[in-house]
């Protein structure tokens, strides 16, 4: 098992994503029991088909503390609910803090596993986006990865610059660092100013003559 300093940016992205995932489902008339499912759902998902893919057992199966810290992410929405989100964007903090965090996890534990760096860009990418999508799913919203927003393009970036620091042998700490608050930035940014990809348009079949 991980020591706790190097586990601890993963367990920080479980509580966040954690949070993000309650946060929703307290729109949608849901139990404790199934608040408490959609957070880990959100936590875990993304880290999940991540190791499927590269061929491990699932980083939850082999330690307790990822359902422990969503057991206290919820506990802290129910005993801090109206400081938590008294601000309208709470849900999109949280879902951005671990999106940069998850992110560089899934970057790492791939370059670990010695696959080559584009494969790690894609395993952040999958680490930090995918438990949002089964999230929105289990919740029957639109995925944000499926929407205009920049989600999935700001894992992208992140790992981009991990491997530029990584490229010029920074340090590992300080090369993580740099990598989750470029997530971070670029989602920020992309929100502030209304920055997005295009939009495909509908695809008109032709008329007939």
């Amino acid at each position: 098992m991980d020591n706790l300093f190097t586990i601890l940016p993963d367990l920080v992205g479980t509580f966040a994503f954690a949070i993000s995932g309650i946060k929703l489902a307290s729109g949608k008339q849901v139990d404790w029991l199934g608040a408490y499912i959609i957070g880990l759902a959100t936590a875990i998902g993304g880290g999940t088909i991540r190791d499927l893919f590269l061929g491990v057992t699932p980083f939850w199966m082999l330690d307790s503390r990822y359902f422990i810290t969503t057991g206290v992410a919820l506990l802290a929405t129910l005993l801090f609910k109206e400081k938590l989100f008294r601000w309208k964007n709470t849900l999109f903090l949280f879902d951005t803090i671990g999106l940069g965090l998850v992110t560089i996890v899934g970057i790492t534990k791939s370059l670990d596993a010695n696959f080559p760096f584009w494969v790690c860009i894609v395993m952040g990418a999958i680490t930090g986006s995918v438990g949002g999508v089964i999230r929105d799913i289990l919740l029957n919203e639109v995925p944000l990865l499926l929407q205009k927003d920049i989600y999935a393009l700001a894992c992208i970036a992140g790992g981009v610059v991990y491997f530029i620091c990584h490229y010029f042998n920074l340090s590992t700490g300080f090369t993580e660092l740099i990598a989750a608050a470029v997530v971070m930035i670029v989602r920020i940014l992309a929100i502030q100013f209304h920055i997005h990809l295009p939009v495909l348009k509908s695809i008109q079949p032709l008329s007939k003559k």
